[in-house]
């Protein structure tokens, strides 16, 4: 015990004995920060408050900044749903008087067609009369002509002149107001032309602006909203630096589509669905390529067949599908091969939980489903036959159960149009005079009489609602379709009853342009390229048909209309 007690005092005796610096070096001294009690900084702040408050009050009244609130608020309402020609006055006007109290020369009316309105500063003025004087109005560009402002401020800033493109748009709703107002007034105005608010009597319209209620939660919705809204509204008003804002960010939308695609959850999402859907109608108003329209359908029909049928009962996905029902069995009508709703799962389980109920068109659609299958099968006869492959004996048991199946499918188109069209409650289609518009005139429908071939100009036909006219234009659409492969022997559809469909949707045009709201034509698109092709090439037909496609271009800002959409032809091999 004493040698432990020994070896434990030498060993403590051994032992250095640590000295501590007792003040920090001057670099740690300047790097600390003295606390800051509670209540110094609450008098912080409301010395802060103070002089906020006193600023405020130099600067004007909240009484004066209300009203200017309230008449921007009117001017954006105004912009967003009024027409072309009311929102160019407006701004034609607000761009005048500006002119006017800074003596400069009056542009004329000609000259200021509708363009981008983008915030500034206000200059702090109380007085009512210069509430949108902080408003910079800017021109797009003119023929031969450079970019430039409609008027100069007086500091001769140019930070509002041009319209740029954060390349990380894409964000919630959050992210770009109150730094890009003007960006959600875009997208109000591209739903309310692709999804008009209208009930069951037009045809329900409602899928897109469902979208755009959700677009806060999903960047890839955002950044698809934002592009499209953009270019479409640069083209409604020429200008083509929004339209070029737009397509800048129709890539990156793209490649984060595939990126979506690519992964196994959010390829089966609702918002992988609906921006596929916004690219088709960004393809309608650009045409970016002859094949892009029927890219994006096909590529919609077929996210639609990987989610299944359980995945579209209810929400923005039923919307989707029903709403858009005639777009997804029209590219298998394009592509002539087997639809996958020609089964009863895609034919009820949609609607099984009563979301909306099925009504004629869809009706229409169960029949129209299966002539996908009838065409490829057709196809298939026709290459077996001059490849000489097939035995006859084997040939015409193929032939001879392909014209049964076309003979049954007829017959149950016959059963379909006296149930639902023969006694529809408001009454059928009538031949009606429309009286013409000196402000908006339309072209005159000419075809010929076939007793007499002399050239007529028949009456429109006018129906007692739109829903009805756009399915009796499919229903003309797909009879054409499937007469085009029906050579029966006996019991085929002639040759004058095929003329008597494509003439059912030439004079069916007329009362759908004069009254659908927004761009909901485009619901016509298809019947109306089918006609074109049922018409005989040189003749008055057609050129009222192409007259047609030209208007619907200039009129609705839709590219894809005035290329004569070939990329929707249904004919076996290449379009004309």
């Amino acid at each position: 015990m004493a040698d432990l007690g020994r070896g434990e005092g030498e060993k403590s005796k051994g032992k250095k004995t640590v000295v501590r610096q007792s003040r920090s070096c001057r670099v740690c001294r300047l790097r600390k920060v003295k606390p800051i009690a509670q209540a110094e900084e609450i008098q912080n702040l409301r010395n802060e408050i103070k002089e906020l408050r006193a600023r405020v009050n130099q600067q004007g009244g909240q009484e004066a900044r209300t009203r200017k609130l309230a008449e921007l608020e009117r001017l954006f309402q105004a912009i967003r749903s009024e027409p072309i020609d009311v929102v160019d006055d407006l701004v034609g006007s607000i761009r005048a008087n500006r002119q006017d109290r800074r003596s400069k020369a009056v542009v004329k009316r000609e000259n200021l067609p509708l363009r981008m309105l983008t915030p500034s500063s206000f200059d702090g003025k109380d007085d009512e009369s210069e509430t949108l004087e902080g408003w910079h109005l800017v021109r797009s560009r003119q023929p031969n002509s450079g970019f430039s402002d409609s008027h100069s401020s007086s500091s001769g800033s140019s930070s509002t002149e041009s319209i740029t493109v954060d390349e990380d748009w894409g964000g919630p709703l959050s992210r770009f107001a109150p730094q890009k107002p003007m960006l959600d007034l875009f997208i109000q105005r591209f739903v309310d032309a692709f999804s008009p608010e209208v009930d069951a009597s037009s045809g329900h319209a409602g899928a897109l602006r469902a979208g755009a209620e959700i677009r806060m939660f999903s960047p890839l919705i955002s950044s698809a909203y934002d592009a499209v809204s953009l270019t479409f509204f640069g083209r409604s008003v020429k200008d083509p630096r929004i339209e070029a804002a737009g397509i800048k960010l129709y890539p990156k939308v793209l490649r984060s589509l595939q990126e979506a695609l690519l992964d196994p959850e959010k390829s089966r999402s609702e918002a992988t669905l609906v921006t596929v859907t916004l690219l088709l109608a960004f393809e309608s108003i650009e045409r970016t390529s002859d094949a892009g329209v029927v890219a994006h359908v096909r590529g919609a029909a077929q996210l639609i067949q990987h989610r299944g049928p359980e995945n579209h009962v209810q929400g923005v996905e039923h919307l989707l599908f029903t709403e858009l029902r005639p777009y997804w069995v029209g590219v298998s009508l394009v592509d002539r091969k087997p639809s996958f709703m020609d089964t009863d799962a895609w034919k009820n389980i949609p609607w099984s939980a009563g979301t909306t109920t099925k009504d004629l068109l869809h009706y229409l659609i169960d029949l129209v489903v299966e002539i996908p299958a009838l065409l490829g099968e057709h196809d298939d006869l026709v290459a077996a036959q001059e490849s000489q492959l097939l035995g006859k004996g084997e040939y015409r048991a193929k032939q001879a159960r392909l014209w049964n199946a076309v003979s049954d499918l007829t017959d149950r188109f016959a059963q379909w149009k006296r149930k639902y069209v023969d006694d529809y409650p408001t009454g059928p289609p009538k031949e009606m005079k429309i009286p013409p518009s000196p402000t908006d005139p339309f072209p005159v429908f000419r075809c010929r009489d076939l007793r007499t071939m002399s050239i007529i100009e028949p009456p429109p036909l006018v129906y007692p609602d739109l829903r009805l006219l756009q399915t009796m234009c499919f229903y003309y659409a797909t009879r054409l379709i499937i007469s085009s492969i029906d050579d029966r022997p006996e019991g085929a559809v002639s040759m004058p009853e095929r003329y008597h469909f494509a003439c059912g949707i030439a004079r069916s045009l007329e009362d759908y342009l004069r009254r659908a709201p927004g761009n909901m034509i485009n619901r016509l698109a298809f019947p109306t390229r089918v006609a074109w092709e049922a018409f005989p090439p040189g003749g008055p037909e057609r050129d009222f048909m192409g007259q047609v496609f030209n208007l619907v271009e200039k009129r609705h800002s839709l590219r894809l209309w005035g290329s004569f959409m070939p990329e929707l032809s249904a004919r076996a091999g290449s379009p004309p």
